[in-house]
């Protein structure tokens, strides 16, 4: 054997075990991520197949009942005393008003902390950060008491009204939003803002045409963030509303739990199959922009 031919078979070897220890790290991988799947899909397909389920029970029930049928959705919204289309259009309503108000406060602001220089900005900042740091699930009893008595006045705004849930929702949506809008501007040259004021652009046509496009990707992050916490909010609503044709679908859904002695889960799991179909049909098409959106806003912050 020759030289040559006694240094190639050490080689091979140890390629092959390279090629061997990536095939079993590949082959863990996969695995992992299979597992991942069926843990995060299971109860999905469960819940579905529960709201196909006759027997209203969750009690020895099968991934796919025997006898499939559609009568629990259509219980649902045909219910003599629940009106769950109303519900969904509340919750439409609500978090549409919101993630419009939210996008249309957060970029503003973002781009005057990013762009304008005034007297306690870094105070500003600072207070964004501080009151972030407690959940609007603290200050119920206040808000609560607020509204009501803001409510003798306006009655719009006022305690058991859209409005006053709009507001929270917006308030609490835009601190740290804010500062990531800021962040993300920031790492965009002072150079194009001078150069579109030499052309004769003003702020807001510089804004518009210049900076609005290039912080799309994290104005669509927020748009969908904001949409999908204000449409799957529970408590805050259960607290600011009353009325029952004022419900969002999240509160809506909970009184299918005290329609009778046992819970109506035959109802109660259509309902949610419903209310989860517009955020899946907002997040899919737009995951690209959020994944996009939230990478670009870590990485320049």
């Amino acid at each position: 054997m020759t030289t040559s031919q006694e240094q190639a078979i050490p080689t091979m070897g140890i390629l092959s075990s390279r090629s061997r220890r990536r095939s079993i790290s590949r082959g863990i991988r996969y695995f992992i991520a299979l597992i991942l799947i069926i843990y995060a899909v299971a109860p999905v397909i469960w819940v579905f197949g529960a709201s196909l389920n006759p027997a209203k029970s969750l009690v020895g029930g099968t991934i796919w009942p025997k006898n499939a049928s559609l009568i629990n959705y259509d219980q649902l919204f045909n219910h003599p005393q629940y009106d769950f289309e109303g519900w969904l259009l509340n919750s439409f309503k609500i978090s549409g008003i919101t993630t419009i108000l939210t996008v249309l406060i957060t970029i503003s602001a973002g781009y005057a902390l990013s762009r304008f220089h005034f007297s306690g900005k870094q105070n500003f900042m600072t207070a964004i950060l501080i009151i972030n740091v407690f959940p609007a699930i603290l200050a119920m009893v206040a808000l609560r008491s607020m509204f009501q008595q803001i409510g003798l006045f306006i009655e719009q705004i006022g305690l058991d009204s859209h409005g006053a849930l709009i507001l929270i929702y917006t308030s609490t949506a835009m601190g740290i939003n804010v500062l990531m809008v800021k962040a993300f501007i920031d790492a965009i040259p002072l150079d194009i803002d001078e150069s579109a004021r030499v052309e004769g652009a003003s702020h807001f046509q510089t804004f518009r045409y210049i900076i609005f496009p290039m912080i799309l990707p994290m104005t669509i992050t927020i748009a969908v963030l904001t949409f999908m916490a204000s449409y799957a909010d529970f408590i805050i609503a259960r607290v600011i509303i009353q009325s029952m044709d004022k419900l969002t679908v999240m509160v809506g859904l909970n009184l299918f739990t005290t329609i009778r002695f046992n819970v109506d889960f035959g109802m109660l799991t259509a309902g949610a199959i419903i209310a989860a179909i517009p955020i899946i049909l907002i997040y899919i098409p737009l995951q690209k922009y959020v994944i996009g959106g939230l990478t670009a806003g870590a990485v320049r912050a």
